[in-house]
């Protein structure tokens, strides 16, 4: 299972680089949407949605990615969609767009969820002793979340400091947060942030509950599905997003 799963990390690894370095934002936007719209198949699923119909909303979930990326809004969505919704199309679309924003500023967003999933863990083992949601996720506790939340920022402070060295295409998401909202601003919204990551994570392991799953299917080997990957990316890229439009200074 181990080698399963590293195998399948580093194939995915490796296209998401080979997207992320072309000179156009389509080949990133397109294998997004792939995904995506696997997440939209596996989402029916769980949702007790016959094969056909599982498959005609990954099939239309596709197609409205396909048609928001034909109209450009991947390079610059409306402001407002941002609060309105944190659908699976609206997720694919912000990824879409941070990507237009700056490869550094989505591996920072990127980053952000990954590293409230690491410390969360790693804290959780080592200090966990009261349960976030026991009948929904008994390995989630307290401490890990507060873990996370701290593992964030420490990463927000080395991540701007890597900013000031320069060599990046663009700020990071720290560092536009914190010229946009100030210091305190940057840290309530960053545990916003880390807080949306459990959410996202919960929801999923909610319905996988419901649904009597596992896991949200077994395209990715050693991995699960593609939800199980992104759930809590979901709602933290569209909550990013929108805390771009914000400026208190």
């Amino acid at each position: 299972m181990l080698r399963q799963r590293v195998i399948t990390a580093l194939v995915l690894v490796s296209i998401m680089l080979a997207a992320l370095s072309a000179n156009s934002a389509w080949p990133f936007a397109v294998l997004t949407l792939l995904m995506i719209a696997a997440a939209g198949w596996e989402w029916g699923r769980l949702n007790q949605s016959g094969g056909p119909l599982a498959l005609a909303m990954g099939v239309a979930l596709a197609l409205a990615g396909a048609w928001a990326l034909s109209a450009g809004w991947t390079s610059q969505a409306p402001a407002l969609i941002w609060w309105l919704t944190l659908a699976l199309w609206a997720a694919w679309l912000s990824v879409a767009q941070a990507r237009s924003v700056g490869i550094n500023f989505l591996l920072s967003v990127l980053c952000l969820v990954w590293m409230a999933d690491v410390a969360a863990y790693f804290g959780g083992r080592a200090f966990g002793r009261r349960k976030l949601a026991p009948s929904i996720s008994p390995g989630k506790s307290w401490e890990g979340v507060w873990s996370g939340m701290l593992g964030v920022l420490a990463l927000a402070a080395f991540w701007i400091w890597l900013d000031t060295r320069g060599g990046f295409d663009g700020p990071s998401v720290y560092t536009r947060l914190w010229q946009s909202l100030g210091g305190l601003g940057m840290l309530v919204a960053l545990l916003g942030l880390c807080g949306l990551s459990v959410v996202g994570d919960l929801v999923e392991s909610l319905v996988k509950r419901a649904a009597g799953a596992k896991d949200s299917s077994r395209l990715l080997p050693g991995h699960g599905g593609v939800l199980d990957r992104v759930d809590a990316l979901l709602p933290v890229v569209p909550a990013a997003l929108a805390l771009m439009t914000l400026n208190l200074r």
